[in-house]
């Protein structure tokens, strides 16, 4: 859409582009900034933007998920974020240009966000009726200034310069005869612009403008997450938190469990330390003040469980070593921590479980769903409704206030962080989160072993060289592990003490090496005697397999 009488520059041209992709950016920010502010104060676990991303994430077929993992690791979410930073400005940037060149069609851009956000909030599995009000407040304020730097800073078609003349009443200086007053506009073409001086806008106004409305996003979106983080005090009440003597306390752990090697994973992972793979784009930040645990489904009587109910129970206290499906061979998405917790069985036979039931549908605050076998919840083993983490409260990230610990299983089918219900039902019934994306129903964990020391690539000296790593298989336990240099006979390695058979193991054996390039592989034998397979498998659909192998030289 053009004035009449004229047709800018490519310059120009370029230039108006540029402002009006600007102004949707910036407007579109504000609004989205604003819509998290008002979450904040209003229904702090129910963001926008995060919803949004959950939404995403949901529909994201397994193998994409499955990528990102492999791909960013414990960053994988991180990168989501910014990718999704970067697609909104794109949206808001176009949605700026359609506004330049059909009136409204920008503004319609940003109701579809709008209409988005609303749609995703009412997905989440605890929304409430304030919740709607966020996306809401964020469109609108969006439109608002859209339309208003519309009307105070840009017509179409008009560069900084043409504007500039068209304020000050003059014709627009053009290739061709002398510049002449614009006649006036025909039935359905657009009028110039009025010229009253107070419509008139330099480039620097326009950009000191545009400057100061991204600090107030900046501003308020930092505000959010203060406001957010103030309003639920989680971390004040975690503080407060005194975790209950356990009845049955973990064993103090050996000297004989910790080689002195440097460079290899240590026996406990701090908790600053150990991985973090969960579908949550912003950690829940769940009130222990209001928390309850639900027992549904095929029982005799349903539970509801406070925290401060929770933290009465008899707790037991256990190292377990707890994995992600969708660690590599070879990867660090593995953890070993002392754990205190409630054992499951204890409130599933409170619960009364009826006939037939197979299986315990755990779900998380944020919607994330896990399936796992109602035996694996019922036998001896220490699966637990965790509360402590290293003699801590659990951590924001880590589950706070409450989460499962399975010990034999991966993640993905026993691990839900911030814990809302237990239902029990039947594998035929119902599926966990990630069982219909192709990943297997039942994920017991694969033994697996690791190598240490030496990292792929070294650079050793020649002569005597300890290797050293870890190997795991939770509830079976380790009996040995064995080390292949350059294609020769397998060795045995010297095992530190265990402290259970839910938990890791150190391992380390010494070599000779000659100069040259070397390779190294390792393998475990389970506390049953099965051999640690060979066969390489990616994690998908339920576990990676194979030695794990590096390479080195020495010289």
């Amino acid at each position: 859409m053009e004035l009449p009488g004229f047709r800018p520059n490519g310059k120009d041209a370029m230039e108006a582009r540029r402002y009006w992709g600007l102004a949707g950016v910036v407007c579109t920010g504000v609004g989205v900034a604003a819509g998290e502010l008002t979450a904040a104060f209003i229904s702090p676990s129910a963001s926008p933007v995060s919803a949004v991303g959950q939404t995403v994430i949901g529909l994201l077929p397994g193998g994409v998920k499955e990528g990102a993992i492999h791909l960013f690791g414990t960053a994988d979410k991180t990168v989501f974020l910014a990718s999704m930073v970067v697609v909104m400005a794109l949206l808001a940037f176009a949605a700026g240009l359609l506004e330049r060149f059909h009136r409204g069609f920008g503004l319609a851009v940003i109701v579809l966000f709008g209409v988005v956000g609303v749609a995703a909030v009412a997905g989440r599995p605890d929304v409430t009726g304030t919740a709607f009000v966020a996306p809401v407040v964020a469109a609108g304020i969006a439109m608002a200034l859209l339309a208003w730097v519309r009307g105070r800073f840009l017509h179409p078609g008009l560069g900084r310069e043409l504007k500039a003349e068209y304020d000050a009443g003059r014709a627009p200086r053009a290739s061709g005869p002398p510049a002449v007053k614009a006649a006036p506009a025909a039935p359905g073409q657009l009028s110039p612009p009025p010229p009253e001086a107070a419509r008139s806008a330099s480039r620097r106004t326009f950009l000191g403008f545009m400057g100061a409305g991204a600090a107030v996003a900046v501003l308020a979106g930092g505000a959010a997450v203060l406001v957010r983080r103030a309003s639920v005090v989680v971390a004040e009440l975690r503080a407060k938190v005194r975790l209950p003597r356990p009845a049955t306390a973990a064993a103090a752990v050996p000297a004989a469990a910790v080689l002195d090697i440097a460079g290899v994973t240590p026996l406990i992972t701090d908790a600053s330390q150990f991985y973090r793979i969960d579908t949550a784009l912003v950690v829940p930040a769940v009130n222990s003040d209001t928390w309850k645990l639900s027992v549904t489904g095929m029982v005799e009587r349903e539970i509801t469980l406070t925290f401060a109910q929770l933290l009465t129970k008899p707790m037991v206290e256990s190292y377990v070593t707890i994995g992600c499906v969708s660690n590599e061979v070879g990867g660090d998405l593995v953890g070993n921590a002392r754990w205190l917790g409630w054992p499951v069985r204890e409130l599933l036979a409170e619960a009364g479980v009826r006939p037939g039931a197979d299986m315990v549908l755990s779900r998380s605050t944020d919607g994330f769903t896990a399936g796992t076998p109602l035996e694996a919840l019922t036998d001896p083993r220490n699966a637990m409704i965790a509360v402590g983490m290293n003699g801590a409260p659990l951590p924001m990230v880590h589950g706070y206030p409450a989460r499962l610990i399975v010990p034999g299983l991966y993640g993905y089918v026993s691990a839900t962080k911030w814990l809302s219900e237990l239902k029990v039902t039947t594998f035929a019934a119902d599926q966990g989160y990630w069982t219909p994306l192709g990943w297997s129903a039942l994920g017991p964990i694969k033994t697996a072993s690791r190598i240490d020391v030496p990292r792929a690539g070294a650079k050793l000296a020649t002569g005597r060289f300890t290797a050293a790593g870890v190997a795991w298989s939770p509830e079976r336990g380790i009996s040995a592990v064995e080390v292949q240099l350059d294609g020769g006979p397998w060795q045995s390695a010297s095992l530190a003490a265990a402290l259970n058979k839910d938990t890791w193991v150190q391992w380390q054996v010494p070599l000779t090496l000659a100069a040259g390039k070397h390779q190294l592989k390792v393998r475990a034998v389970d506390g049953a005697g099965a051999v640690q397979t060979g066969d390489i498998a990616p994690p998908a659909p339920d576990g990676a397999s194979g030695w794990h192998t590096v390479e080195f030289t020495a010289a």
